[in-house]
């Protein structure tokens, strides 16, 4: 049943050794690089460049057809430059992917911090490489480098037409990028082949060293987002956001502490470096509307930490768990890669059949509006969803009054 797969060839060992082994399955092997953003380094070289050579040598060595899709083309710089709304070019790809690049400009704007590599996958590598792969070179089945699992089998052995397919924690936990996976849809998940899924990236690397590769198994891992690069991310944001100066707030006593150049700038938990205080500042609240960032005194401040989260609609990967009368959800929550999971439990929002209420069994710092929720149940990951707002279960009855008091002593500062 599938028989050509399209593999997403990004330069990288992952991609390669992901490649060769479709190609010892004895799959007819397409690959596909995308090329995303022109991004230089200081002395004005494109490292995409540097990658799709990377690719062309992969594909040589494993005797593999490869095709470049360019989703920016020569209108990068020029288009995204200008303030959105601007009429967009009338290439679909192109188009599709600056929405991609102004929605997530408009988040930070909104003062929310949103996760690049969850909404690539979602909207450009498991959507527009999905279509392409299959309308445009009549794949049957899409592959990538990813560690990863799915109920289907690495290759789809299990493939079921009329069947669920599951998205699992690959054998490489220290690895696993299912994280990553969770905002796609389970339709593109169901014809995904992960190659890598039971394989250690150490065996990834000795393995390209033995069959030619090697170039690859020494080649630096590519980190941060695609098309920010190596540059400073807040000197990037300032190409593209007006800075919008306001006030650090002392969120226990609403005296001013300090300037910022804008809330774009800044995420909740962040340190602040304000000069002339004995004790460090965090952010912990930004309020858009008087554009005014309030930080707590303190790495462990409690206003850092909560335990109750509202989030939007979840993308599921797994048969709706609240639905059926079913009135909640016991699971383990996310939404930082790195960081342990966490008991909580999931439950429609009231009056609202698609969000969500997160309540956590033990409070988290720095839960952020704009990140991900992220669930898991098992060796599953049962899906996400984008986080709306957070607060803390016990402070929020004892603090609002007071929360109350400082912000209407901020907002008569502001008047006078």
């Amino acid at each position: 049943m599938f028989r050509n797969i399209v593999i997403g060839v990004s330069g990288g060992v992952d991609s390669a050794i992901s490649a060769l082994l479709l190609k010892q399955k004895g799959y007819n092997v397409i690959g596909l690089f995308m090329k995303n953003w022109d991004e230089f380094d200081e002395m004005g070289a494109c490292s995409g460049e540097q990658d799709y050579r990377d690719a062309e040598f992969t594909c040589q060595k494993l005797d593999i057809e490869l095709h470049m899709v360019n989703y920016v083309k020569e209108y990068w710089n020029s288009v995204f430059r200008c303030k959105l709304g601007f009429p967009l070019p009338v290439s679909f790809f192109f188009r599709f992917f600056f929405s991609y690049i102004s929605a997530f400009l408009e988040d930070y704007q909104n003062g929310l911090t949103p996760n690049p590599d969850i909404l690539c996958n979602k909207y450009i590598k498991f959507d527009l490489f999905y279509k392409y792969a299959r309308g445009h070179l009549h794949g049957d089945a899409i592959a990538t480098g990813h560690y990863a699992k799915t109920s289907f089998g690495n290759f789809l052995e299990h493939y079921n037409a009329n069947g669920d397919v599951n998205l699992l924690i690959p054998r490489d936990t220290f690895k696993d990028q299912t994280f990553f996976l969770s905002g796609i849809q389970r339709h593109t998940l169901s014809r995904t082949m992960f190659p890598l899924g039971d394989s250690l990236k150490s065996d990834v690397k000795l393995l390209a060293r033995k069959c030619g590769l090697e170039r690859l198994a020494h080649k630096k891992e590519s980190t941060g987002i695609c098309f920010v690069g190596n540059r400073d991310f807040k000197q990037f944001i300032k190409e593209y956001i007006q800075p919008r100066p306001g006030n650090f707030v002392d969120i226990d006593s609403g005296h001013i502490v300090g300037t910022h150049g804008g809330i774009h700038e800044w995420t909740i938990g962040q340190r602040c470096r304000l000069a002339s205080y004995l004790r460090p500042y965090f952010v912990a609240k930004k309020d858009v509307a008087n554009n005014t960032i309030y930080v707590a005194s303190g790495h462990e401040h409690p206003s850092l930490y909560s335990d109750i989260i509202n989030a939007s609609a979840p993308n599921w990967l797994c048969n709706d768990p609240l639905g059926a009368g079913t009135s909640e959800l016991r699971c383990r929550f996310r939404f930082q890669h790195t960081k342990p999971l966490v008991d909580c439990t999931v439950k429609r929002t009231k009056g609202n059949t698609s969000g969500v209420v997160i309540t956590l069994d033990k409070p988290l710092r720095a839960l952020t509006p704009g990140q991900y929720a992220v669930f898991y149940s098992g060796s599953a990951c049962l899906g996400s969803a984008r986080i709306i707002s957070a607060s803390a279960k016990v402070a929020e009855s004892e603090n609002k009054l007071a929360r109350v008091g400082v912000e209407e002593r901020v907002r008569s500062m502001k008047q006078r």
